[in-house]
């Protein structure tokens, strides 16, 4: 069986024949005879509806202690869902499950985790600062176990930590390949909508960052979150892959500290530069992720090639787009950047894929090239054509508001992007640039 899709194959085959990818295909012994999960349908036969006879339900959601969590959930946990949560091993995927339903006090709690003893699990807690009557724990690997004490328990909340451990005695596999984790999922996905209760799984990734296991897992969930960030670092990103009940746009942020996650309320603060010093090849742009909008650092080093091949290293940006916008600063508005070492960071560990931020990262660009520090409480948003055109942007009055917020005195946006906006009004210094040159002057002289 194909790890990655799932596909059979008589015998190994170096490539899959079904989505080409190379060694991937694991052997498995089959029964004579498997035990399938049922279709989840409704209660007896259905029939097929017109959609205006249909009756449109709201999706009743239990409200989650963190409201990063119900950001990124949709407005949080709705009942009868399956959740699926992955990370890298470290990074607080438990720590973040266990410290908000320890805080739930009016749904009973059922953790079972095939990775950790309840004694570990105690520990957790305790560090956490946070104890509970109401939330019961299991260390089992077994499916058929696990709904014994689901019969006995009879729980608001499921929590499965983590799929990768679970097995099914139905089948001969071992806990983790793709026949187990496949049937396995199927089953708690179909015990989720019968009874009503939302199930919370915990994930394992390969080490291509990808989340392990058949690709039918991600299929068969209601929402897949990934929970990234630097296990070195303090802070942690919580994203939404897919989410049916909400947007794939939002973010969460957190903060890890000694007594677990905390949630950071205003991301700018943390992505903001906090020293004194008035250095070169610093901009600070503004973005938007999701419903929210913040301030963020991007840094730039342009040196001479210490070697034949200039290099090109970027961290939390795309590296095609940054290397068309050096195309764009070499022949529209003349800088030599061929021959030199080009380094950009994004600071705060983030990955941006706004097109906003591009007016940003080609002014610290500049700035490092030219050794001229650019004004702390200036800020940007602007796309960049290829033609050196700075292009109007969405949602710039939110983008305005949340600079003024922090303190920011002038801010270079794109020409034209400010009809219908009151500029009289703002306490903050609008610029307004339609070329990149336009800008470097403004910023230089």
């Amino acid at each position: 069986m194909c790890t990655s899709c799932g596909n059979e194959s008589p015998k190994w085959e170096g490539k899959c024949p079904a989505c080409g990818a190379w060694n991937t295909l694991v052997e498995e012994r089959v029964p004579a005879k498997t035990r399938s999960a049922s279709p989840i349908s409704g209660r007896g036969k259905s029939r097929p509806q017109a959609v205006s006879e249909i009756e449109a339900m709201s999706e009743p959601r239990i409200h989650m202690p963190s409201e990063e969590l119900n950001r990124v959930l949709g407005g949080g946990l709705v009942q009868g869902s399956i959740i699926l949560i992955g990370g890298e091993p470290g990074i607080g995927k438990s720590t973040l499950v266990l410290q908000n339903l320890l805080a739930i006090k009016t749904k009973t709690i059922l953790y079972v985790s095939g990775e950790e003893s309840p004694t570990q699990l105690k520990l957790r807690a305790d560090r956490i600062g946070r104890g509970s009557s109401n939330c019961f724990i299991v260390s089992e690997t077994s499916l058929e176990n696990i709904f014994e004490h689901i019969d006995d328990v009879q729980p608001g909340i499921l929590v499965v930590d983590s799929i990768q451990t679970i097995a099914s005695d139905a089948l001969e596999s071992s806990a983790g390949s793709v026949s187990q984790v496949r049937e396995c999922a199927a089953q708690l996905l179909k015990y989720a909508k019968e009874s009503g209760v939302p199930v919370i799984l915990i994930g394992h990734i390969n080490k291509e960052g990808s989340l392990a296991g058949p690709k039918v897992l991600e299929h068969i969930v209601d929402a897949v979150l990934q929970f990234d960030g630097d296990s070195q670092y303090m802070y942690r990103i919580l994203r939404p892959i897919k989410n049916r009940f909400g947007s794939t746009s939002e973010l969460g942020i957190y903060e890890m500290s000694h007594r677990g996650l905390r949630e950071v309320k205003n991301p700018s603060e943390m992505l903001m530069p906090h020293n004194g010093e008035h250095l070169s090849g610093m901009a600070v742009g503004v973005t938007v992720e999701g419903a929210r909008s913040f301030l963020i650092e991007t840094q730039a080093l342009v040196s001479t090639a210490a070697y034949g091949t200039p290099q090109r290293s970027v961290t939390g940006f795309d590296g095609k787009r940054m290397n068309m916008l050096l195309a764009v600063l070499e022949k529209r508005v003349g800088f030599k950047l061929g021959q030199k070492d080009v380094f950009l960071n994004i600071a705060g560990g983030m990955k941006v894929n706004d097109p906003a931020l591009d007016l940003a990262v080609v002014c610290a660009i500049l700035s490092s090239n030219v050794d001229m520090p650019i004004d702390r409480d200036t800020c940007f948003a602007g796309e960049v054509g290829l033609s050196g055109e700075i292009r109007p942007v969405t949602r710039i009055e939110q983008r305005i508001s949340e600079a003024e917020k922090l303190g920011m005195k002038t801010m270079l946006v794109p020409k034209n992007n400010l009809k219908g906006v009151d500029v009289s009004k703002l306490g903050i210094k609008i610029t307004e640039v339609a070329k990149v040159e336009e800008a470097f002057r403004s910023l230089f002289g």
